[in-house]
């Protein structure tokens, strides 16, 4: 520690006899008041190094070593880490501020998604073009070049008709009817069935559009009550969907947090022969989401900006998900000490319960924020 030690033995915070250079009540060294500018600056910089070197301590191990930071604080290594909750909380803030991204705006998306209709319309052109180099490879009778030629061309043009405006999709629809009562055909019969049901879904997309066409129904085909009690409250959610979702995961981090408890009790019932105390299976707990908010910290802002909508992107998601089950598996197999295979059968029921809890408070926190909304 820099500065000069005082030649008095009382502690000035808390008034206990100092025996060496630090007091043994509080922790407070016994040091001048009157230090220059440069002990002054050497003793905030060793103060904020001695927190640096602690939390790459704690890093390190948490994120390569599962299970040993945990094992070292509950044996009584603590002085070279973090606590657990200061950590976590650390970690958590850094992962919302890196990770969470505010939508789009709506002009923004508005055309991107005109971007997208063109795009895909260029690219049913393309697929339309590809009948004479197919005829010059001798590919032209072939079943299954056939078959992958027209479910491609079906999966895009119904991606071209849901991009597409209410007005636009009702165009589209009559021309197909007109052209079906010219010269009815299985596959435009099929095509219509399909973009009806898409076209639907758009006219439905506000509830007085909704009433309005159960209105034009004849009475067998109308919705009974709970029916339209439900889908008031769908076409609601999917109204709000935006401001749901980003609610959602505003309060992911808080999400986590308030569930960890439930986690390190789905942990200790699952390992309930180790006879371990709940606070150890918490802290155990702690340290795996501390050690997943670490990892997506660093991955999420790369798959997101420098490997979005590529192939990479589904496969940096893989990996972590292929790391998340590799540390869980590791980190309860050298905490718990058990066997391969009893680790496995219970980790998979810890991350089914986990899932359906998760799930199960979305679905309640989607409906109070709907209806806090409304």
């Amino acid at each position: 520690m820099s500065g000069k030690y005082r030649k008095e033995h009382n502690c000035l915070n808390c008034g206990f006899h100092v025996q060496e250079h630090y007091c043994s009540r509080c922790g407070q060294p016994n040091l001048e008041l009157d230090e220059n500018f440069w002990q002054f600056v050497s003793h905030s910089v060793a103060h904020y190094f001695h927190f640096d070197n602690k939390f790459f301590q704690t890093l390190k191990p948490l994120v390569s070593q599962p299970g040993k930071v945990t094992l070292d604080y509950l044996a009584g290594k603590r002085a070279r880490y973090i606590n657990p909750i200061s950590m976590y909380i650390f970690v958590s803030i850094v992962y919302f501020l890196v990770v969470y991204v505010p939508k789009k705006h709506e002009k923004e998306e508005e055309k991107t998604a005109v971007e997208t209709v063109s795009k895909r319309r260029t690219q049913l052109q393309q697929l339309d073009s590809l009948d004479k180099p197919l005829a010059e490879a001798g590919l032209q009778g072939n079943k299954i070049a056939e078959l992958t030629k027209n479910a491609t061309k079906e999966a895009l043009s119904r991606s071209v008709f849901s991009d597409m405006g209410f007005k636009q999709q009702d165009s589209v629809l009559s021309e197909l009817r007109a052209n079906y009562r010219t010269k009815p055909s299985d596959s435009v019969a099929k095509m219509i069935a399909r973009f009806e049901k898409i076209h639907t879904e758009r006219n439905d997309s506000t509830y007085s559009a909704y009433l309005q066409r159960q209105h034009q129904l004849p009475d067998s085909a109308k919705d009974n009550l709970i029916e339209r009690f439900l889908a008031k409250r769908r076409i609601g959610i999917d109204e709000k969907s935006d401001l749901i979702q980003e609610q959602l995961e505003h309060n992911r981090p808080k999400q986590y947090f308030l569930f960890m408890p439930l986690m390190a009790l789905f942990i200790m019932v699952n390992f309930r022969k180790n006879h371990i105390k709940y606070l150890d299976h918490l802290i155990f707990t702690i340290h795996g989401m501390t050690a997943f908010f670490l990892v997506s910290s660093f991955v999420q802002p790369i798959k997101r900006l420098l490997f979005a909508d590529t192939f990479f992107e589904v496969f940096i998601e893989l990996a972590l998900i292929v790391w998340v089950c590799w540390y869980l598996f590791k980190s309860l197999k050298i905490f718990y000490q058990r066997k391969t295979s009893t680790t496995i059968w219970r980790m998979m029921w810890i991350i089914m319960l986990y899932w359906i809890t998760l799930k199960i408070a979305e679905m309640i926190m989607t409906n109070i924020i709907f209806y806090v909304a409304t």
